[in-house]
């Protein structure tokens, strides 16, 4: 049985503790978040709890064009409180079921309120990390994840699981970060780890991990590189707290220089992207 790291463990911690923030100011940072990065109708959020979307903390919609239908199963990497499991129950309908997993206890709690509180009986969540999922081989018709395969430390074990898990013929449909090679300085890595920067990897490498893993048609689908403004919020926004403390330590005008640098470096080379791939029909 893998075991969580201590990378596994800081994760757990910070998601658990953005949970249990409660300020306005706090849950106005996420709500940004949301309208910012993810691509989510109106009206699909309308009508879930709102702990699902307030403690969403996504790069993007990743059933959005996705060949998810009536009937089918779907497996979320990574579910949280369970806005994109929430939204694929209602795809799948009765006949169709949504597992979902995450290792945060925290999450998991949430996720199993939110759905009773949206009375979806074809949706669960299972304790498990990525790169071990509890879930049978070759049982899922889609694997989605948002913002979440990012910060694995073994993304090639996390596309070998997807591989292992997916039907023959069945797809992954992803959001999920990449990022150029020195984006970032490098005192920067650990502290932005938790903010779904620093275990970024660049596109071509990400593709050639999911066709090492024997998956197929591998390839992005739709990006959006992030500016100035965007890097800002997330450097800023309570995920970093490593980050905001040295900056409360400077003299203020040498903080925002250094913020300035720091964003100027990373500007232009850290995209959300939606990225699809299939696991080979068996002949």
């Amino acid at each position: 049985m893998l075991e969580k790291t201590e990378l596994h463990e800081s994760i757990s911690q910070t998601y658990t503790r953005v949970l249990r923030q409660e300020s306005e100011e706090q849950t106005a940072t996420v709500q940004s978040a949301i309208t910012q990065l993810a691509d989510y109708g109106d009206s699909e959020l309308s009508v879930l709890p709102g702990d699902a979307v307030e403690n969403s903390f996504g790069c993007g919609n990743p059933l959005a064009f996705a060949g998810v239908k009536a009937g089918d199963v779907v497996l979320d990497l990574g579910s949280g409180a369970g806005i994109d499991l929430l939204l694929a129950a209602k795809v799948v309908g009765p006949e169709g079921r949504v597992i979902g997993v995450d290792m945060t206890d925290a999450m998991l709690e949430h996720a199993r309120e939110n759905i009773e509180k949206a009375g979806v009986t074809n949706a669960e969540v299972r304790k498990g990390m990525i790169e071990n999922l509890p879930v049978e081989d070759n049982s899922v018709d889609w694997v989605i994840s948002n913002c979440v395969i990012n910060l694995s430390p073994d993304k090639g074990k996390v596309f070998s699981e997807i591989a292992r898990v997916l039907k023959p013929g069945g797809a992954m449909q992803v959001s999920d970060i990449i990022m150029e090679q020195g984006a970032l300085p490098e005192w920067a890595p650990e502290a932005f780890y938790n903010a779904c920067l620093s275990g970024a990897i660049d596109e071509a490498k990400y593709l050639r991990d999911l066709a090492s893993a024997g998956l197929v048609q591998e390839r992005v689908l739709e990006r959006f590189t992030y500016d100035a403004s965007t890097l800002k919020g997330l450097a800023l926004g309570g995920e970093v707290p490593e980050l905001s403390d040295l900056l409360d330590r400077m003299d203020p005008k040498e903080a925002e220089v250094l913020l300035d640098d720091l964003l100027h470096q990373m500007e232009g080379k850290i995209s959300s992207a939606k990225i699809f791939a299939r696991k080979p029909q068996v002949d």
